[in-house]
């Protein structure tokens, strides 16, 4: 079983972003999307804060976040990279089944990825994660570069929203026709 620690909050600003974002979209009455708590089970805590400082997870987490977009079915999954190479080791098996599968049911899956060297957001659709899977497969290195990414679906903050991943939400629905 993997074990937590630390390690794991890298993604905590993105998330609170994130977070943020949700919160103005559902006040707005634009999107009703939630933060997945991934179960887990603590192994230490810290008696003087009462922190959990070690713990393992239950399961296989499916992706951070899901809702519905005005009617549309969302699920993705946020993930930080501080350089312009994104290693593919970051997306889980499980979580490209849970997207598949997701994507299977009609549903839009796609992750949000911050450059954190560049304070850059990116909304990588299922299709072209794909797409970076397959290359894999066929010998490729294990990752993509920020160069290679499309300029289209790049993210950026609109009144309230400082992910506002509707913008690219919506050419991701009309490229699907």
């Amino acid at each position: 079983m993997a074990t937590w620690n630390s390690r794991g909050l890298r993604g905590s600003t993105l998330e609170d972003m994130i977070n943020n974002t949700n919160e103005y979209y559902r006040q707005k009455n634009l999107a009703l999307v939630q933060k997945i708590p991934t179960p887990i089970t603590p192994i230490k805590i810290d008696k003087d804060s009462s922190q959990i400082t070690l713990a393992y997870f239950e399961k296989d987490s499916t992706v951070d976040y899901i809702g519905v977009v005005q009617g549309v079915p969302v699920c993705f999954d946020a993930k930080e990279c501080a350089t312009d190479t994104f290693t593919m080791r970051n997306i889980h098996e499980h979580q490209i089944r849970f997207m598949e599968d997701f994507e299977r049911q009609n549903g839009v899956s796609f992750l949000i990825i911050m450059f954190s060297g560049r304070n850059e957001l990116y909304y990588m659709r299922f299709e072209e994660l794909k797409g970076y899977l397959e290359r894999v497969q066929n010998g490729h290195v294990n990752n993509f570069k920020y160069n290679e990414l499309d300029p289209n679906f790049f993210i950026r903050a609109k009144g309230g929203a400082l992910v506002h991943y509707l913008e690219p939400l919506s050419r991701d629905l009309d490229d699907r026709g």
